[in-house]
């Protein structure tokens, strides 16, 4: 295969040395495309190796400087970003449009981390004690790594590295090995904008990389997205070897639907936060939860059609509502769990599973499927499916519906569809889950606002980007200070008061 994925190692690309690689696939052919490089624990080391070399040199280099630098990848971005969605299209799947949103989404934390100098600012306080004052601050925790997953190869980078690098850390991205080549559009265009080598690496590679990054010793700090069996490893690993850590998981999210609320609104936004991308989104709503038997039924009998019209067709058609899975190994994993939900008893309403489209036939196909009358107790309720498969959940009322939100293992995402703002209000104030959508069936914060899960969606103590990104990807330091002419004579052996 002609086309080799390389890494990316002070200011260039660099082939790898490990004699390990893996095929890199167009999801829409089933054809082979590239081969990426897969990194050895040496080669990692390596990598780190750079970044720690680098680093100094970054960390003194001054906020505003920082911000400059961001604000030309930031214009670079926006020039090429139909560049970055074409490669996203062709190695994830994803129709064109949404790769271009993708891209949109993650070029709103690069704007958010442009504003360094006014993120980093610190605090003081004057005379906390008799002519005493004490500040804070911030500073870079030193080399830090983001492990990102296949699904959003572009945006959830980018969640990460802006605002790590605004805050002075030196970035090593380890991208999905299923889409790797956006990794070195943004990494080229860094350094096109001014980024001096080695603050961002990229590493190719797989587990053998990841656990190198987890268990190297000047990494200080890890961020991931994934699985929420990954994650959890990830964790407790990071965690075993004294690093910061946050690691998102999975997420099965739902949208309770009330009898009063605008059922036509309501089913225009299922169809695309359930069908978006083929559901490969952390975000996708996979469980709609009509409350009453009225309601369900009306909801059922608007879908159903909806569905059946989604165009399924290659990323690259601008009338394709709905690309093909990113890997033949996750189609069929996706229809394991349809053929699971037959066999415990769920009501297969509309089947995806017999897509075949023309002049695409070894293609990553599965076309939007509906089940009814799905049961907690059953593997597509409790299980993320991460693909086009939704599951309606029936409820008698609203306490009910909201039970089952809470009592779900994942607690990333949920949204409520209803014109009463006391049934709203209720649901946003109680419910176990990180982020909640009220009429808004996917509600990812926006870059100056914070993105994270509750429960099993999301280990450690911080989530992404915002100013909690800011607080990850920096330590607190806090000064006090008394000059001479405040200082006693003779030794004091109390606690100090700062009287």
């Amino acid at each position: 295969m002609s086309n080799q994925i390389t890494h990316y190692i002070n200011g260039k690309r660099v082939a790898g040395t490990s004699g390990r690689s893996a095929a890199v696939f167009n999801p829409a052919t089933g054809q082979q495309s590239a081969t990426v490089a897969l990194a050895s624990k040496e080669e990692v080391r390596a990598v780190v190796a750079s970044s720690s070399a680098a680093h100094e040199a970054w960390a003194n280099t001054t906020p505003l400087r920082r911000s400059r630098i961001l604000n030309k990848f930031l214009a670079i971005l926006e020039e090429r970003q139909d560049e970055l969605a074409a490669a996203i299209t062709a190695e994830h799947g994803k129709v064109l449009s949404d790769a271009k949103g993708e891209v949109q989404r993650g070029l709103e934390v690069v704007e958010f981390a442009t504003g360094a100098p006014q993120l980093l600012k610190g605090e003081i306080t004057e005379d906390v004690g008799t002519r005493v004052d004490s500040h804070a601050v911030r500073q870079p925790l030193g080399v830090v790594a983001g492990i990102t997953p296949f699904n959003f190869p572009a945006m959830v980078p980018m969640w990460m590295f802006p605002v790590a690098l605004a805050c002075g850390n030196c970035f090593i991205l380890k991208p999905s090995e299923r889409d790797p080549s956006a990794s070195l559009l943004m990494a080229e265009w860094l350094t096109e904008a001014g980024l001096p080598d080695g603050v961002f690496n990229v590493v190719q590679g797989d587990k053998e990389a990841v656990d190198a990054l987890l268990h190297d010793p000047e990494i200080t700090a890890i961020s991931f997205v994934g699985s929420t069996p990954i994650a959890r490893y990830i964790y407790e690993t990071a965690a075993t070897q004294g690093k910061r850590c946050q690691a998102l998981g999975g997420a099965k999210n739902h949208m309770i639907i009330m009898p009063d609320a605008d059922l036509d609104q309501a089913v225009d936004a299922l169809m695309g936060a359930a069908f978006g991308s083929a559901g490969e989104r952390c975000m996708a709503i996979s469980v709609a939860v009509p409350v009453g038997k009225e309601t369900a039924d009306a909801l059922i009998a608007k879908l159903v059609p909806q569905i059946n019209e989604l165009r399924v067709a290659p990323g690259t058609d601008p009338k394709a509502d709905m690309g093909p899975l990113v890997t033949a190994q996750h189609r069929d994993k996706v229809l394991g769990y349809i053929n699971k939900g037959v066999e415990e008893g769920a009501d297969l309403v509309v089947d995806g599973r017999d897509i075949r489209l023309q002049g695409y036939e070894d293609g990553y196909f599965v076309g939007g499927t509906l089940f009814d009358n799905v049961t907690p107790d059953m593997t597509i309720y409790k299980e993320e499916i991460f693909g086009p498969v939704l599951s309606i959940v029936r409820a008698d009322d609203f306490a009910t519906a909201s039970d089952l939100v809470d009592s779900h293992e994942y607690g990333n995402g949920t949204a409520i569809f209803t014109r009463d703002g006391d049934t709203a209000r209720e649901f946003a104030h109680r419910t176990k889950t990180g982020m909640v959508g009220i009429n808004v069936p996917i509600p990812v914060p926006m870059a100056f606002h914070s993105f994270g899960g509750w429960k099993a969606s999301l280990f450690g103590d911080h989530h992404m980007h915002g100013m909690e990104g800011v607080r990850f990807y920096t330590k607190l330091k806090t000064i006090t200070t008394r000059w001479p002419t405040g200082i006693r004579k003779g030794a004091e052996f109390v606690m100090p008061n700062m009287s």
